[in-house]
Order: structure tokens, then sequence, then C-alpha cells
């Protein structure tokens, strides 16, 4: 059983699929471990690190690959890339399938199997798989340090002998896993912080944290949530009312962090150049969305936008990868802990239950076509 840890081709990618904890522990389950020159040093890890744990160096991306069963990588590997795996090798990565049907077309024409880690479902035993909350979590923090290094001004109140400074007021749009994180970090530095979703369940969440919950609180309020937990298209009517209320309390704001996303869907505008209008000079939007065309009108990806009132707009893609170490410590156990599952301990070879729902869920390749059903080719 040959294990393969490939570096990312795409320059702003830091992270790395595997780290010298998780090769010990592949090792342990009898498998033997390649990992391609470079692949940790962005995320702080020398080769030497990964010898010293038990893996193998190989100078490229083609040697590395070469014979092995499965593949693990941080994104999708592209097609110039395809060739060197060989057919039937397991490919398990974050291969954002929405949209790039012809990038998985390619993987199934290479006989990989790709698995989409994203894809995994929200049940209990896939909690420790789960990259969307791990990767998810930390992007909610670093958005709140990346709003406070942006912002002019301290976040906590301060008395001192020079007079009092007020606490700053942030506001969380969004209170999935990465809205809760920023919501617990902007109250660890001393933020005063309100925050909104439109699924009921947060809100008990949101005050748990010791923020305030602000929404239109009406009857589809009350069932605006999908039998898999996330957030729901709400109706224009709703939308429209609730953007009221949020326009008035964001005018108040000093930060202001955006994380709606629904799979497989452009991010919905939550902020408009109306409202980013009408906040106070020096005040910042953070805007966790970016890559789905952002919640915030006037995001840019990757840059600092501010707009003529003063208002810093931050659109940073891949928050995730600006911590680097931690998200691929985390990213890397995920993806052990689903390894593990394709693996029979006794025999230590690959025995992949080709129908366990984890495996059905998140499988988009398989023996030369597409499998997944959300993605299959539109018949004619």
């Amino acid at each position: 059983m040959r294990i393969a840890v490939l570096s990312e081709t795409d320059p702003a990618e830091p992270r790395v699929a595997a780290v010298p904890e998780t090769v010990k522990k592949y090792k342990a389950l009898g498998a033997d471990v390649t990992v391609q020159s470079g692949a940790g040093l962005k995320a702080g890890v020398p080769d030497a690190e990964y010898e010293a744990a038990g893996a193998s160096i190989a100078a490229d991306a083609k040697a590395a690959a070469e014979g092995a069963d499965i593949v693990l990588r941080v994104r999708r590997p592209g097609a110039d890339e395809l060739p060197a795996l060989k057919r039937g090798a397991i490919v398990i990565a974050i291969m954002d399938p929405y949209g790039h049907e012809a990038e998985v077309k390619a993987m199934a024409d290479a006989g990989v199997s790709a698995i989409a880690m994203e894809l995994m479902p929200r049940i209990t035993r896939a909690q420790v798989m789960d990259v969307l909350s791990s990767q998810a979590n930390l992007a909610g923090y670093r958005a709140v340090v990346d709003g406070a290094a942006v912002y002019g001004r301290a976040l906590p109140m301060m008395m001192t002998a020079a007079g009092t400074v007020p606490a700053a007021r942030i506001f969380v749009m969004g209170a999935g896993v990465a809205g809760l994180q920023a919501i617990a970090t902007a109250r660890r530095m001393g933020a005063v912080v309100t925050a909104t979703d439109v699924r009921p369940a947060a809100k008990e969440q949101v005050e748990s944290l010791g923020a305030k919950f602000v929404a239109v609180e009406d009857d589809e309020f009350k069932q605006a949530e999908t039998a898999g937990g996330y957030a729901k298209e709400m109706s224009a009517e709703y939308k429209k009312k609730q953007a009221e209320l949020v326009a008035s309390h964001i005018a108040k704001q000093d930060i202001v962090v955006t994380t709606a996303l629904i799979p497989g869907r452009p991010a919905p505008k939550l902020v408009t150049a109306d409202m980013v209008a009408a906040m106070r000079p020096g005040s910042v939007l953070v805007d966790l969305a970016v890559e789905r065309g952002g919640n915030v009108e006037g995001v840019k990806a990757d840059e600092v936008v501010e707009t003529q009132n003063g208002v810093k707009i931050v659109g940073y893609a891949n928050v995730p990868g600006r911590l680097a170490a931690t998200s691929s410590s985390l990213y890397a156990r995920n993806l052990y802990a689903f390894v593990e599952t394709l693996v029979d301990k006794a025999a230590k070879t690959l025995a992949v239950k080709w129908d366990d729902e984890l495996v059905k869920a998140t499988c988009l390749t398989r023996d030369g076509a597409v499998v997944h059903p959300n993605f299959q080719p539109k018949a004619a």
C-alpha cells in the first residue's frame, strides 16, 4: 500500500496534505509514504521532518506519485499532473467540483478515483473528517485578526490615565463554524459583538458565546434550515426585511465579518454598496466568501479595497492558508481519519468499501466514469 503526498502547484496554496504526525500513523497502518520534496516547506515542515517520521522523499511529483495507491493533496490535481497517476489510484483532496465539471471529467478519463473531502456528510462518525469545519474554524479566527490589523484602533475597552478607549463593535454575518469562531475570537479580544444568521438554531449558539443576535424572527426564519444543517436560500420578501434591519445596524459597526456560503452556489450578497457608504470612515469589512463572488459589493480577491468614504473591504482568498502550519495539521488529521476507514488493519492492505456512506457521498469518479449524481454530465 503506497501513499503519495504531493506539493501544491498553485503558488497561492501554502498548505500540505500530510504532516509528520500523520505520516507516522500511515506507517503504522502498513503504508509506504512518499512525500514530494518541498511539499511542506510553506507550512513549516522541512523534508527532514518527514524523513524522521518514516517517509521517503521524491524529487518531483512524477517520482512521488509513481505506483501510489492513494494520492493526498490539498487541492484537485491539474490536467497536466493526471498522467503521472496510475489508473485506479485514489486521489483525496478538496476538489471544488461545483462549476468545474470539465476538470472532474478529466479525472474520470485518467482512470483515478477522485474523493472530494468537502462533500463529507455531516454525521457523527464523519465529524473528525470534516475539512470544511476544520478550515472554516481557522478562517473565522483569522478574519477577526485580519480585521483588527487593518482597523486603526484598539478592540478592547481600555481605562487609561489619558481617558477611556471605547470597545470596538464587531458584527458577524453568518453563524456557521467560521462565524462562531469569529464571534469567540472577537469576544476574547474585548470587542462588543453582534451576529446574524438565517438559521434559528444559530441564535442560541450566538448568545452562548456572549454576543447579541440580530435578525427578523418571523415564521420563515423559524423554518430556514436544510436537513443537512446548512442555511437555506430565503425569499425576496424576507431578504428585504432582513436587509433593512442589517443596514441600520451595519452603519454603527467598526468591523463587519461576512461568512455566508451556500454549497454549490455563488455567495449571497449581504452588504450592498449603499450599506458600505453608510459606514463610518476607518471601519472595516472582512469578506470570507470572496472566492465565490463575495458577500460584500465591491470586494476584490486578495486585495484590501478602500472606498471613497474611507471604509476598507478586506478580500483575502484562501484565509485558512494564512495559517498554513495550523490548517495543514488539522487538514492532515481529517485525511488520516478518512484513509483509516479504507484500510483492512489486519491484512494492512487497501480495502475500500465502495458502498460505505462516506465513500458514496464523496466519490466523484471511479473506473473511468463520473459516478457522483450531482456532477454527472447532463444527458443530451
